[in-house]
């Protein structure tokens, strides 16, 4: 089983945008010195919590920054975005670090309404809902697929050929895990957006058609974890988060608050919904929270994701886990830790 990381730059409350990202530049760093899979940066918009708007402007510095760790997005929400101009800007990047380059496409608008209506260039009208269409176009031109007589045939020449970024689906439903699938995608589930996804994961491995992009099914679980030296500590920890999620279930985006803060606010007004799956604990308890989640799913990779209002447990958390994996500066596990042959 392989570990990565998905990165949302959490800004922490009383900090800045501009340290959030500088944070994450630290963090890949030391994902990469860890043995850490990929690094993945995610597309969020509008609010003060994250500061990651761009992803392709991130994967660059991270990908210098790095010596082998691959880096991606987490994803790119491509009905914002040209596919010409997607295509165009992951071809530079993969030119730039061969081999190292993943898009990670997702349908997801990353915030609120208003904001994906400022995002439009064509504010007449709401943009269509035509998903398919736009990714069908991305993966013509990254692997110079289109018809000769397309209009659009010439504009297949990306500029970084020969290399080219490996293409991701992500979803947090059945209808990307059928998309994936049918395109022979490989396939990242949210388990930390949507919790109830192990019957997705098993359509996208029904629907799988083998492609010139991949041979057999390849499945990512994205899990929200956060690891301490013991149990109690994670959970406290924990408690920034779970307080920015009860505020932004009430309507209000705040930064990431300290923890103290957060302990106080939970103990008054109580935790946010349920729904949400929180791998939290000692690197024991970790290990075997991810490994479940893996095993349900019949994931060959998990990607972690945490957010604390303290950088250094941040650090921390992944250190502790990539421990209690016995993973290596090579980037893989030392022994399989999940049979996913059955």
């Amino acid at each position: 089983m392989r570990l990565s990381v998905l990165d949302q730059s959490p800004v922490a409350e009383g900090s800045t945008g501009a340290q959030a990202l500088r944070n994450t530049i630290d963090l890949a760093r030391l994902a990469d010195d860890l043995g850490y899979t990929r690094y993945w940066v995610a597309e969020h918009h509008g609010g003060p919590m994250l500061a990651g708007a761009s992803p392709e402007a991130l994967i660059g510095p991270i990908a210098a920054a790095t010596r082998r760790i691959r880096v991606g997005s987490g994803g790119v929400m491509l009905p914002h975005y040209s596919p010409l101009k997607v295509a165009e800007t992951f071809s530079m990047l993969a030119g730039l670090f061969p081999g190292r380059i993943d898009l990670a496409i997702g349908r997801a608008a990353g915030t609120d309404p208003l904001t994906t209506f400022a995002l439009q260039r064509d504010r007449r009208q709401g943009s269509p809902d035509d998903f398919p269409e736009q990714l069908a176009e991305l993966l013509a031109y990254l692997e110079d697929d289109l018809p000769a007589d397309h209009p659009f045939a010439r504009l297949a020449a990306l500029p970084g050929r020969p290399e080219a970024p490996e293409p991701w689906l992500l979803g947090s439903s059945l209808q990307s895990a059928i998309w994936a699938g049918q395109l022979g995608l490989p396939y990242a589930f949210a388990d930390f957006i949507n919790s109830d996804g192990e019957h997705i994961a098993a359509r996208y491995r029904d629907e799988f058609a083998p492609s010139r992009r991949l041979q057999a099914p390849r499945l990512a679980v994205a899990v929200w974890a956060i690891c301490a030296d013991s149990d109690e500590e994670a959970r406290r920890l924990a408690t920034s988060s779970r307080m920015a999620m009860a505020m932004l279930h009430r309507g209000r985006l705040i930064p990431v608050p300290p923890v103290d803060k957060a302990v106080r606010f939970l103990e008054s007004e109580g935790d946010p919904p349920a729904g949400r799956r929180l791998v939290l604990g000692s690197p024991a308890t970790v290990r075997a929270g991810l490994e479940a989640v893996a095993e349900a799913y019949g994931a060959e990779e998990v990607i972690v994701v945490g957010i604390t209002h303290d950088h250094g447990a941040r650090r921390r958390s992944y250190e502790l886990i990539a421990g209690a994996f016995g993973l290596s500066p090579g980037g893989d596990a030392q022994a399989s830790i999940v049979d996913m042959s059955a």
